[in-house]
């Protein structure tokens, strides 16, 4: 579980005890964890500037004012505030079921509109140029002496990308895979999502490629025998395994060097999904693979493809 926050020492117990709960009984990601310890930290500092002193003595008058501050003077979007909200409520109802509180203050606090934003995505020529870009890195590294190239790190790249968009990962699900998730005979791999939910995703010859040569050529070079790769498949210089920030640069430094702007690994998780639906995919088929709990998440990627909106509309509508 990540560590505390600071929070005032009179919402430390309530705090941890709530965070105990969703890790245990909830199964929430530690990323997710370490949103819910922050929400709390900016909920409980705002209270205890204000004079209140207990949870139970929280209104919500001062939920609501709490929330104006999170706009006002953070600026945090909508989205971000009602993530925020979300938060709080599954708080307050934890304090409630634990008889900390009588009332949810919660209950009268609206959520905030959202407008609902399409994911941004890249086209089939901007992928195959992303997934080029390892291979034009390494070529403009032949002019480097044996000495200063090192281990061919863009091997371990290319398989990275490559497997970020056959399968639609997220970061998190990258640097999680084990040694044994890969199955090159199945050519399937045993991803592990939000909640510690598996599902497992199919992926084609050109992943199962790149895969080969990593663990082939890259691989061993980068394995240290006192086992701080600590099983996981993706590992970095020093042999230990890559963390979500690392896999975010490789992604933006390969995405700059294709000539592509605004590229992190989400958009090849959008561009995984749209292209799959463009291609006339089921939109349950989907959601398995995205590992959606609620095929309403899955549905936004339906509003992305504007070139067959247009073509449909052109087609059946009498004015077109």
């Amino acid at each position: 579980m990540p560590p505390l926050p600071e929070v005032p020492p009179e919402f430390a117990e309530p705090c941890r005890a709530f965070l105990g709960f969703v890790r245990i009984e909830c199964g929430l990601a530690e990323n997710t964890l370490a949103a819910y310890a922050r929400d709390l930290r900016d909920l409980t500092n705002d209270l205890h500037d204000w004079g209140v002193r207990s949870i139970a003595d929280a209104s919500p008058r001062d939920l609501v004012r709490h929330m104006s501050e999170l706009r006002s003077r953070r600026e945090l979007s909508s989205p971000s505030i009602a993530r925020h909200l979300a938060t709080l409520r599954m708080f307050f109802r934890f304090m409630k079921s634990s008889g900390v509180v009588e009332q949810d203050p919660t209950d009268l606090l609206e959520r905030p509109t959202q407008w609902q934003r399409l994911p941004g995505l890249l086209s089939p020529a901007n992928i195959r140029a992303l997934l080029a870009a390892p291979e034009l890195h390494a070529a403009l590294s032949l002019t480097q002496s044996a000495e200063d190239r090192g281990p061919p790190l863009w091997m371990r790249d290319k398989a990275i990308l490559e497997f970020m968009y056959a399968c639609g990962l997220r970061a998190s699900e990258v640097g999680s895979l084990g040694m044994n998730s890969v199955q090159p005979t199945l050519r399937a791999a045993i991803v592990t999502g939000k909640g510690n939910k598996q599902r497992m995703v199919p992926f084609g010859k050109p992943a199962l490629t790149a895969m080969e040569r990593y663990l082939e050529r890259c691989r061993p070079q980068l394995f240290k025998p006192d086992g701080r790769d600590r099983g996981r498949l993706f590992i970095s210089r020093t042999g230990r395994p890559l963390e979500r920030v690392a896999i975010w640069q490789i992604v933006k430094r390969y995405a700059a060097l294709a000539g592509l702007r605004n590229v992190h690994p989400h958009v090849l998780r959008h561009s995984f999904a749209t292209h799959l639906l463009v291609g006339g995919a089921d939109l349950r088929v989907v959601q398995e693979l995205l590992g959606h709990s609620n095929i309403a998440t899955t549905q936004i990627y339906t509003r992305v493809d504007a070139p067959r909106l247009k073509e449909v509309h052109r087609k059946f509508h009498p004015r077109a």
